[in-house]
């Protein structure tokens, strides 16, 4: 790419992302903008801006180089209102989209809520490899082919046979020419996290809840993303039990019973026993609620697993109570007496879409 285009275009890119910026918290509460998301990317609309690029009109319009104009001319097309004037040939106008990779997304978001990076701790037990190109061998693949060094070994060739013709310089390669690039894998170990999320599910859970807590954990979902190599993600629904699925039915289950959250956290801990040592892992436990219970007692248990087996092995537990016409939101209430001023517990109420925005600072403001 030319160097004035590549300026060009960084400019354009840094235009978008300062536009994304200012609007984030419109995105962030927006929930389709998820539905646009590919596997590392993401499509996010742009109804202000468009790329620079000529337009051609019609030379009877009129107007800068189409003849004389008078003082006062509008230098542009004519403003119709929306739903006047007759149907035309002539190409709409369009909506800009831009896609933006999740790392950049994550950067944003990080710059906007002043998010702190996170110290991983530990190992993921499973490395990934990274390849190092270490030598030339005579043997290969053709896609590891080295040009210059088999150009070299032809001209050396020729020069020392007698074949080459400085007035006619051309070098044509034999296959004991070729060298080819040897490489090895160097393993690379890498931190990793999991996310556990839970949810409940019962009667008081409507679909806005859910939506939320599905908008919500898109962007925690991104941010820890960009502070981990290696991600893994569980899913526990619960109502008077617990039980876990995998993402499509988390978001789209609806259940009809009563709600005791002890079930979701004693398999939040059986699930962290099995399979997440807390000494390589990061966990992240996230649960959200309506703040309804099944009893007092019942609370008392959840405060007992929380302490005893949960906030010893993560790295943060983070509790999010959605409002709901039908819950108490006694819950969160009951969390903040039995932790306040912990470091790994992070508590937020979220009322609306709105307040998604300051929720994830809630959750991820931290750092842990």
């Amino acid at each position: 790419m030319p160097l004035k285009i590549r300026q060009d275009h960084n400019r354009f890119r840094e235009i978008v992302r300062g536009r994304i910026k200012d609007n984030l918290k419109k995105y962030i509460q927006k929930g389709e903008m998820i539905g646009k998301r590919g596997k590392d990317t993401i499509s996010i609309p742009l109804p202000t801006i468009d790329i620079p690029h000529f337009s051609f009109g019609h030379q009877e319009q009129g107007g800068v180089g189409q003849g004389e104009g008078e003082p006062g001319t509008v230098l542009g097309p004519g403003q119709v209102e929306p739903g006047q004037g007759q149907a035309g040939e002539g190409e709409g106008e369009h909506q800009l989209e831009v896609d933006l990779s999740l790392d950049e997304l994550a950067a944003i978001l990080g710059e906007e809520l002043s998010l702190p990076h996170i110290e991983p701790k530990g190992q993921k037990q499973i490395e990934n490899y990274k390849v190092r190109y270490t030598g030339i061998n005579t043997t290969g693949p053709e896609s590891l082919r080295h040009f210059k060094r088999t150009y070299k070994q032809a001209l050396r060739r020729q020069i020392s046979s007698g074949t080459y013709d400085p007035s006619n310089p051309v070098i044509i390669p034999t296959k004991a020419d070729r060298r080819y690039r040897t490489w090895k894998l160097t393993p690379q170990p890498e931190s990793a996290a999991v996310i556990v999320y839970m949810m409940d599910v019962s009667g008081s859970m409507g679909d806005e809840q859910k939506e939320i807590v599905r908008v919500e954990s898109f962007w925690i979902d991104t941010w820890l993303r960009s502070q981990y190599k290696g991600l893994e993600s569980r899913y526990i629904i619960h109502d008077a039990v617990a039980r876990e699925v995998d993402r499509e039915t988390f978001f789209h289950t609806r259940e009809s019973g009563g709600t005791m959250i002890s079930s979701a956290y004693r398999l939040c801990h059986e699930i962290m026993d099995a399979d997440y040592d807390h000494s390589n892992w990061n966990i992240y436990p996230f649960h959200f609620s309506d703040g309804d219970n099944w009893s007092a007692d019942d609370t008392r248990t959840c405060v007992e697993i929380l302490k005893n087996d949960l906030l010893p092995r993560v790295n943060q537990f983070a509790y999010g109570q959605v409002e709901s016409p039908y819950g108490s939101g006694q819950f969160i209430k009951d969390l903040r007496e039995a932790f306040d001023g912990s470091e790994r517990v992070a508590l937020s109420e979220i009322a609306d879409k709105d307040a998604i925005y300051g929720s994830i600072k809630d959750f991820l403001g931290k750092g842990k």
